[in-house]
């Protein structure tokens, strides 16, 4: 179910910032409305932005060369969005981001981590908890993908992501899982067998 999300709730009730921080914190941000499909990073570009999405659906994902697209992320509501390593590191991006869905998006440039950091005290800790946060889902998703089946990886997606099994095109749940549409429809059809039996 799709919800409805602000970045200024978001800094005040998880960031734990101070109103008036948040206030001066948020004139350093642009909203932008993005219909379906629309990307807001290109492959090759040097990512100078983050997102926050605060309604709809955006996705992080390169193509090999054989045209089939690999799904590094999701970001639903309350979710942030970025190629880290181009940001932090100055080089082209290898991803893209698009939108899954008719999204509303905050537009956070580089400086405004700089920005927050000066601000509020309190952010350096949380920017900091949302990288490790970051790279321990990471940890867990390589994991899945080099020693899990098929069945394995999905209903840890199942669990973690329910609300975007009826947002998100098989297809691109298929591809970041690492598995093939058909395999995906397999594995959902032999899980609807055993409980069908229970």
């Amino acid at each position: 179910m799709q919800t409805k999300a602000s970045l200024q709730d978001y800094l005040l009730h998880h960031a734990k910032m101070r109103p008036e921080a948040v206030e001066r914190l948020l004139q350093h941000t642009q909203t932008r409305e993005c219909e379906k499909g629309e990307i807001l990073m290109h492959v090759g570009q040097v990512c100078r932005q983050t997102f926050f999405v605060e309604t709809g659906l955006l996705r992080l994902f390169s193509t090999d060369s054989k045209g089939r697209e690999h799904v590094l992320q999701f970001a639903p509501e309350n979710g942030w969005i970025t190629d880290r390593s181009s940001l932090y590191f100055n080089e082209p991006s290898g991803y893209q981001i698009d939108a899954i869905v008719v999204t509303r998006v905050r537009v956070l440039e580089e400086s405004f981590f700089g920005k927050a950091r000066e601000l509020s005290p309190v952010f350096r800790r949380f920017n900091e908890q949302l990288l490790q946060n970051h790279i321990r889902h990471l940890q867990h998703r390589i994991n899945l993908l080099i020693g899990a089946d098929a069945e394995t990886r999905y209903m840890d997606f199942v669990q973690r992501y329910p609300d975007l099994m009826l947002r998100v095109p098989q297809w691109m749940i298929a591809s970041y899982l690492g598995i093939t549409p058909e395999s995906l429809s397999r594995v959902r059809r032999d899980l609807a067998e055993k409980n069908f039996k229970k």
